[in-house]
């Protein structure tokens, strides 16, 4: 169940953004306060960075993790799941896909990075989505909070930034105002943020979603403090020749939920990916051929991930 204000357990799922805000006004003012906090770019030294159809989860004595985020969410949600008690922090950036599962993992995690720290509270935090054309982020709010209800513990929903109270409008074009948030592990502090390095394999991350893959991956090894990749296959993609060979414009157009306000990188991210399932079209054959994970261990030099080899 989702508690959605001062400890009131509620019947039903709120059906929509516009009826959670004229119930719940409190949501607005909590929206504010995460908009007014200045945006921060987030090197890579102590951050785990969570792409689209991702998530992980830590808890605050982890020396290896100080910023758990994500960014590029237009159409997606941020999901932030947090233990009141231990700190523990688990982040999703859900598009859709794999939903149901995700937030059961998420609230697992927490849970058990919980174990043996006082009792709390399960918090929710909901970020990003914006009124687009589509009603895309209307429907992933809906199935999110759905999935939430649906759990058999409470939840309390602390923070929904979305929809109406993250857009802005820009030339009659609706724009999302946040489009990433950074989680300080260490004290459970959320500030809007943006992530210039988005830690290793990154295309073939991005491959996984662009041919299809349904899961969202949990991309961290808590025991071991290491972020973990893989192993997954793809079925092949047909025409990727055909789709490298389009302009920036068509690829934006067809290849994405919300052309009109992606992010700069985003066509260059996308040729960089079509590149990469190009060059693997097999990845259970080319990436991991011993079916092992890419562990990346954090270097204590640098700060940054660096992969393990056996």
């Amino acid at each position: 169940m989702v508690l959605v204000l001062n400890g009131v357990l509620q019947d039903d799922c709120p059906l929509n953004t516009t009826s959670l805000f004229l119930q719940h006004p409190v949501y607005r003012d909590h929206a504010n306060q995460l908009l007014s906090i200045p945006t921060k770019t987030v090197g890579p030294v102590g951050l785990l960075y969570v792409r689209q159809r991702e998530m992980a989860a830590v808890a605050p004595h982890d020396k290896n993790v100080t910023i758990i985020g994500s960014d590029e969410a237009t159409t997606c949600i941020i999901v932030v799941v947090r233990h009141s008690g231990s700190g523990a922090v688990a982040m999703a950036h859900l598009d859709g896909a794999g939903t149901d599962e995700a937030v059961s993992a998420m609230v697992t995690r927490v849970q058990e990075l919980g174990i043996g720290y006082p009792e709390g509270r399960i918090e929710l935090q909901l970020i990003g989505g914006f009124r687009d054309q589509k009603g895309y982020s209307e429907d992933l709010f809906y199935n999110i909070m759905q999935s939430f209800h649906k759990h058999p513990l409470e939840i309390d929903l602390t923070q929904a930034c979305v929809m109406d109270l993250n857009t802005t409008v820009r030339g009659d074009i609706n724009w999302p105002i946040i489009y990433g948030v950074g989680v300080n592990v260490k004290n459970g502090d959320i500030f809007p943020a943006t992530f210039p390095d988005k830690g290793p394999d990154l295309p073939l991350r991005q491959a996984r979603s662009f041919t299809g893959g349904q899961t969202v991956l949990d991309i961290y090894d808590s025991n071991v403090g290491m972020l973990r990749i893989g192993p997954f296959n793809y079925d092949p993609l047909r025409g990727v020749d055909l789709w490298l060979a389009q302009s920036d414009e068509f690829l934006l157009q067809h290849l994405s939920t919300s052309p009109e306000v992606e992010p700069p990188t985003f066509a260059m991210q996308l040729r960089s990916t079509l590149r990469y399932i190009q060059d693997n079209q097999f990845p259970a054959v080319t990436v991991f051929p011993d079916n092992r994970p890419h562990y990346y261990r954090r270097d204590e030099t640098t700060g940054c991930w660096q992969l393990v080899r056996y």
